[in-house]
């Protein structure tokens, strides 16, 4: 069966012929795309996601893309730079899509419905870190490739995926709220309640503020949690002055 083995180099050998065969035969469309990557220039992040797209697929009918375009003028650093570009908003667009279409289903338990609360803001917020780390590179480079770069700005998506999250504290704080009428006096509502301040001041923070609705479902908690500390001061004074009757 040996006889039936390709060896490597002949294996590179069928490769580079085929390399060698789309650099000869596809040269016109690749001229052709090179000159639309030159010539693009946009004005919606939109329509750069569609035109990266449609290259993508044209490009991939070449048999090995980096290997057949170094033998050409492509213009690597703008196709990069769409690249960049599209994929980076719609990233942050889908996650942002995801956090818009959440729904807290009630049969679902409450550790697990919060956990997945929680892993939905930490894609949000590490969408948003990871933006603001490479944006101010990334807007001069645009700018120079005629790439929208606007989207980028805290006026953009970001604003966007901030009101998504303060949403998602509305929505966590509402589940917290419900689980500590169902379970009055339960061993976990203190750390139930420490949860859901923690989570609120989190989103809080990362968004620069909330709107009245889930102001007020903090507000709820709070009081809730207000409510509890003096009923636990109280239940301690009785506990001493208990003690201090009986000695």
């Amino acid at each position: 069966s040996g006889k039936w083995l390709i060896k490597p180099d002949e294996l590179f050998g069928v490769w580079g012929l085929q390399i060698r065969s789309d650099v000869e035969r596809q040269g016109d469309f690749i001229r052709f795309l090179i000159k639309e990557v030159e010539g693009a220039a946009f004005a919606d992040i939109d329509d750069v996601v569609t035109f990266v797209k449609w290259l993508d697929v044209e490009l991939s009918r070449l048999v090995d893309e980096r290997a057949v375009l170094k033998h050409f003028d492509w213009p690597e650093q703008k196709a990069d730079a769409l690249r960049e570009a599209a994929f980076g908003y719609r990233d942050l667009k889908k996650v942002e899509a995801e956090a818009a279409s959440f729904c807290d289903d009630p049969r679902q338990p409450c550790a697990s419905a919060l956990k997945k609360m929680q892993a939905l803001f930490e894609k949000l917020e590490h969408g948003v870190y990871s933006l603001s780390r490479v944006r101010d590179g990334a807007m001069n480079r645009y700018r120079g490739y005629q790439i929208p770069w606007e989207w980028m700005q805290d006026t953009g998506i970001v604003s966007q995926i901030k009101i998504q999250s303060v949403k998602l504290a509305r929505r966590y704080l509402r589940r917290v709220s419900s689980e500590l009428e169902a379970t009055q006096g339960g061993p976990d509502e203190e750390e139930l309640m420490l949860q859901g301040v923690r989570f609120a001041f989190r989103v809080h923070q990362f968004a620069g503020g909330f709107d009245g609705d889930t102001m007020r479902a903090f507000q709820e908690i709070k009081e809730k949690a207000n409510a509890l500390q003096s009923q636990r001061d109280q239940q301690h004074l009785q506990q001493q002055s208990l003690t201090a009757g009986r000695s």
